[in-house]
């Protein structure tokens, strides 16, 4: 996968939209229809600009770093190769597995796998640890696709956000991003938006900051 301004890494990957296997449930307790269960295993195109800011972003020390949502963890496998403390975190049960493989095929180090679902009651799954702790920079890449009537993301970040902190979401233009946005600053945090325009993706960078 070509990554502007960085070597390409390579992923593992689902086909397409209609492999589904969940032979125990799995992602049926995890709350995933038969519809929604293959997407965490499909590159989501505003992956790709978030993997390429992190991939030239300078490592701090002390720094940490949580991708939410991460699905194959591209975004989340750049930071890391570039030498940032990141982890990365999904709520379906098969991300860790792929993730895995993804930096075996990358010759990459072991990189720290947390379940992170933004429900605050939702237990973790059986093969990984629960997320905690909170991080520097938070980022992740098309996450407002869905209404979140609730605010549970933005309760998500809540918990895990440093008193000092950078939320970073790359969003292909969505419908959601106002109440999601309110959501953020009633947190402290303060919005910058800058557009993205390549040959292949229209959208923008919601940068969200608390100092």
């Amino acid at each position: 996968m070509l990554i502007d301004g960085s070597p390409s890494l390579d992923l593992r990957s689902l086909r397409d939209r209609q492999q589904y296997f969940d032979p125990h449930g799995a992602a049926a307790r995890a709350g995933f229809s038969s519809g929604d269960w293959p997407l965490f295993g499909l590159l989501w195109p505003s992956a790709r600009p978030l993997a390429a800011r992190l991939a030239l972003r300078p490592v701090t020390r002390g720094e940490r770093l949580l991708e939410m949502g991460c699905g194959l963890g591209l975004a989340s496998l750049a930071a890391h190769r570039a030498g940032a403390d990141v982890t990365a975190s999904d709520s379906h049960p098969l991300a860790g597995r792929f993730l895995r493989a993804n930096l075996r095929l990358n010759h990459l180090t072991a990189l720290p796998y947390r379940h992170g679902p933004w429900a605050a009651d939702a237990a973790a799954s059986e093969d990984e640890t629960a997320l905690s702790g909170r991080f520097g920079l938070l980022f992740g890449s098309d996450l407002l696709y869905e209404r979140d009537d609730d605010g549970r993301l933005a309760a998500f970040i809540g918990r895990h956000a440093a008193t000092q902190a950078e939320v970073w979401i790359v969003d292909p233009n969505r419908g959601n991003r106002p109440p999601f946005s309110r959501r953020l600053l009633a947190q402290g945090f303060r919005l910058t938006e800058e557009p993205i325009r390549s040959a292949d993706y229209r959208g923008r960078w919601l940068i969200y900051q608390r100092m």
